[in-house]
């Protein structure tokens, strides 16, 4: 009885069920605080309408940088689910991987803050593309754990993770895009992350890979 206990204890249904929850928290959590640097215009009491709505237009960068930030944790959300999806067997090599990849999701808040106090400037938003580059390349180093024994399910489809894998080189490589056009042109440098669908289909393409 012991035994088996013991075996439950550690499996897949109980380390790998805790660190999804745990991560699913950290993603929750951090998109959630995006929002907290983003405050309310305060005027004094009285003040003409078109004082309001000059605040709040004046708060259009850091709307922008919000929902851009929301969307790039929410895709990090969804690849680390859909890479967690293949995963059948609990392995310990996936708790450092992990941690490192929620640590830099969680400072997104601050870069998103620079890049959107500081709009259109060279340093700020160099910054926030590459540390989202530090966070592509933890986020495919995860999935190369997960893809391969022993932790990949037996009956993941090849196929499946191919395309895993394949999603996850495609952020690095249109962060990487992201980063360098950020240097020469740096209000182009948030905007270069659409490049990242193209990089999706250029991988594909080089693997010889119906679309």
């Amino acid at each position: 009885m012991a035994e088996r206990e013991s075996t439950v204890a550690h499996g897949p249904e109980h380390g790998l069920e805790r660190m999804i929850f745990f991560s699913d928290a950290v993603f929750a959590i951090v998109i959630t605080l995006l929002v907290i640097d983003i405050h309310a215009p305060h005027l004094p009491f009285g003040s003409p309408d078109r004082d309001y709505w000059i605040s709040l237009i004046n708060l259009g960068p850091e709307f922008l940088g919000f929902f851009i930030s929301f969307f790039v944790i929410g895709f990090f959300w969804a690849g680390h689910h859909r890479a967690m999806s293949l995963a059948s067997h609990y392995s310990p090599r996936l708790i450092f991987p992990n941690l490192m990849l929620l640590a830099s999701v969680a400072a997104m808040p601050f870069f998103t803050a620079f890049a959107s106090a500081n709009p259109m400037m060279r340093v700020p938003i160099f910054c926030y593309c590459a540390w989202l580059l530090v966070a592509a390349v933890l986020n495919r180093r995860l999935q190369a754990i997960v893809t391969h024994p022993p932790v990949v399910s037996e009956t993941a489809s090849p196929e499946l993770i191919a395309v895993t894998r394949e999603r996850g080189t495609a952020v690095v490589l249109g962060s990487l895009t992201a980063m360098a056009v950020s240097l020469i042109v740096p209000w182009l440098g948030q905007v270069a992350l659409c490049t990242i669908p193209l990089w999706r289909l250029a991988l594909r393409r080089f693997a010889g890979r119906p679309r």
